[in-house]
């Protein structure tokens, strides 16, 4: 993406999880500027530590309070609410007639991802899925399609055993395996090294 936009002026900026009190700063110093920035930060995630939380709020909130029309913050995180959830703070929840009330806790933590207003979540694949993403991958490494349903079986659980030694089905799994797979073919179809004879000297 930024490749395709640098010219039209789309700047990456990458921070830290450890330097986000310093986002509001950054924010200040190019929302002035012509350009269109994406401030990214990647594996966003918290631990148990209130502090930490609480600086982050605060950031959002000052963010909030001045928003810049030529800055769009990107964010990744593992986790759906971007700090770790215990069963213990179910039992915080309320149950006032027919509605469901989160605890304090939960709201606190809920309250910070929901300032990101666009979720894009990866959900976990199916088998289908996963073989249709494997071929997609293998098709784009220059492997050419089964030249039989009978290959292309073998060829499935070949990619299923991959994912089952892994313990994941997902695209990068998918990835793996197509590259790794392109790859022995590749080597399948090289010459065989020459050997060397020794001629013997009087």
């Amino acid at each position: 993406m930024l490749a395709t936009y640098a010219k039209e002026g789309l700047r990456l900026i990458e921070v830290d999880k450890t330097d986000l009190a310093d986002l509001p700063d950054i924010v200040e110093r190019i929302e002035a500027r012509r350009e269109r920035f994406v401030v990214f930060c990647d594996d966003l995630t918290f631990d148990a530590r209130r502090g930490r939380l609480q600086g982050a709020q605060g950031c959002a909130r000052r963010l909030d309070r001045r928003p810049s029309g030529n800055v769009l913050i990107y964010a990744t995180s593992n986790r759906r609410h971007l700090l770790p959830e215990y069963m213990s703070e179910n039992l915080e929840t309320k149950h006032v007639g027919e509605e469901v009330h989160p605890g304090e806790s939960v709201e606190e933590k809920i309250s910070l991802s929901e300032r990101f207003g666009l979720w894009i979540s990866f959900y976990p694949f199916s088998q289908d899925d996963y073989l249709a993403a494997v071929g997609v991958w293998l098709a784009h490494f220059g492997v050419a399609p089964a030249r039989s349903a009978r290959d292309a079986a073998v060829r499935g659980r070949e990619a299923i055993q991959y994912a089952l030694q892994r313990g994941s089905r997902s695209g990068r799994v998918a990835w793996q395996f197509a590259k790794g797979y392109a790859g022995a073919q590749a080597l399948a179809t090289l010459p065989a090294p020459r050997r060397k004879t020794k001629r013997a000297t009087r």
